[in-house]
Order: structure tokens, then sequence, then C-alpha cells
């Protein structure tokens, strides 16, 4: 079963980036709607949908392999992160800034209205970081250790989380979201420090501001990721934020220059390279589970 789940991811990986997102309405504006008891009980019948899936294909390889490889396309957010990315980097190089507002819009909650140049290449810098790792990288590591299920609901946690933020009443779906990214953004972050030198960023920062700048973050997750983005183009991002619920003053990430819309590209070059890296990882994580499972 470990080699059929490893080859489903493979398939699902390979399917969101010669297909991409077919949907034009993302998921997160269906998840935006409900309130956070109804929103709870969708990801939980998201989760019992996934555990059917699982169990349907137990002891057919084939069947798993397919599930996999479909639930991974569907909640993979690889291709469409690039795309977004790509058009925000575009956008600033031409100083297009309303635009690039609509389209950051559409990634991370904080205001975008009075953003600068500087001001929203570093929030895309810091929503290409977060996003790597809550919509490639924590799909693809839940999906390596719980199958079907882990896949779809982490990613419908990531979901609920980022469209009830700034809203009352989702201090629950907080928590939990934080929990199930425990894990995969200190993955994210570690293979960031791997992939800086592709990508002409220093490893060596991003393991620095990772370690270093992360102590005085609120989150437990997405300052890990942030930062690790920001050493390895050494730049600086965080600070103060509003969000629409108020402003919210974070620590400086990183140390360097402010970003610009270089960075946005650089940024996005990193994102592919870790969300490649993840793929690999995942498929060795399913292997290894796989057979600690058989062993035990």
């Amino acid at each position: 079963m470990s080699a059929a789940r490893a080859i489903g991811l493979v398939l699902g990986v390979v399917a969101d980036g010669a297909l991409g997102d077919p949907r034009r309405r993302p998921p997160v504006t269906a998840f935006g709607r409900l309130s956070p008891g109804p929103g709870l009980a969708v990801a939980g019948a998201v989760v019992a949908g996934g555990l059917l899936l699982e169990r349907v294909g137990r002891g057919r390889p084939l069947v798993q392999a397919t599930s996999t490889a479909a639930s991974t396309w569907a909640v993979l957010g690889a291709a469409g992160l690039a795309l977004q990315g790509t058009e925000l980097a575009r956008d600033l190089e031409e100083s297009r800034f309303d635009p690039a507002r609509s389209t950051l819009s559409e990634l991370d909650p904080r205001v975008a209205d009075s953003l600068d140049l500087v001001g929203l290449s570093r929030a895309s810098v810091e929503t290409l970081a977060e996003n790597t790792s809550d919509a490639v990288v924590a799909p693809l590591v839940w999906g390596a250790v719980a199958g079907v299920p882990g896949l779809l609901g982490a990613r419908a946690v990531s979901l609920l989380r980022r469209a009830r933020a700034g809203r009352q009443g989702h201090w629950a779906i907080d928590r939990l979201d934080e929990l199930v990214h425990l894990v995969p953004t200190r993955v994210a972050a570690g293979l960031t420090v791997l992939a800086a030198p592709v990508v002409g960023g220093s490893a060596g920062g991003a393991w620095r501001a990772w370690r270093r700048d992360t102590i005085a973050h609120p989150s437990p997750n997405a300052g890990r990721v942030e930062a690790a983005f920001a050493g390895a183009l050494e730049i600086r991002v965080g600070g103060r934020t509003v969000y629409p619920q108020g402003v919210a003053e974070l620590p400086v990430l990183g140390v360097g220059r402010n970003p610009d819309a270089g960075h946005v590209t650089r940024a996005v070059e990193l994102s592919r390279v870790v969300g490649w890296l993840a793929a690999v990882t995942s498929v060795v994580l399913a292997v290894v589970a796989g057979c600690r499972r058989r062993s035990v």
C-alpha cells in the first residue's frame, strides 16, 4: 500500500503542474460562507469521506493510487500559487498596484489598500511563503502519513482558517489549524533552507532567520516559513500589518534590504523548488510509513 500511496502522490503532483486548478471559484469562497461551527462540521465530513475512500482502497493498489492522485490534485495549490505569484511580480514590476492589490487579497486577508511597492512586495513574499506551507507542503506531508483523509483534512482546515481570518468566533479553528500545521511548517522551513541555493539564495541566512527571528512571532507556525524565505532572499519582512480586525505589530523577520518586485519573482521560484522537494519528501514518508505499518 505504501507504493500505491506514493505513486498516487506523484501522479497528483504531476496533474497539478500539468492541469492546474480548473475551478473558477476557489474552495475558500465556499468555506468563507460558513460560520465556525458548520465549518468545522464540513471539515469533519471531508475527513470522513477521505476515510471512506481510504478504506475502499485498502488491499486494492490501483484504487488507492487513483484516489490518492485525485485527492492530491484536488487539494494541491502549487500551480495556482505560482500563477498568482507570477502575476503579482509582473504587476509590481510594471507599477500596476491596483491589480497587485486585487491578486494579493485572494491570497492574504490583510488590508492592502494603502500599500506601496515595498509594502506590496513584502506582503507578497510573506503570503507566498505561508501559502507554500499551507497549500503545498502540509497536504503532501499529511497525505504521506495519513493518505486521503490527511490530504483532504489538512487543506480543509487551512482553507477554513483563512476564510475566517479577521472575523469573530474562529478561536477553535485557529487552534486546530495550528495543531495540523505544527509539523508541516517546520518541514517547509527546513526545505526552504535546502532550496535557497537553487534560486541563488542563502541557506545560512534562511537557517539563521528561521531559528533567530521567530521567537517573538505570535504564530507558532507562519513566522517560521516567512522567516526562512526572508533569510533565503536576504531581505526583511514582517513589521506593522493591517488586518480588517485591527493592526498587528509583528516582529521583523530576516536582515538586509526591503523587498522589491525582483524578490517576489525569486520567492515564486523558491516556492516552486520547495514544492518539488516536498513532493520527494512525501514519497519517502509514504514508503517509510508503509514499511513501519507492515513491520508492526
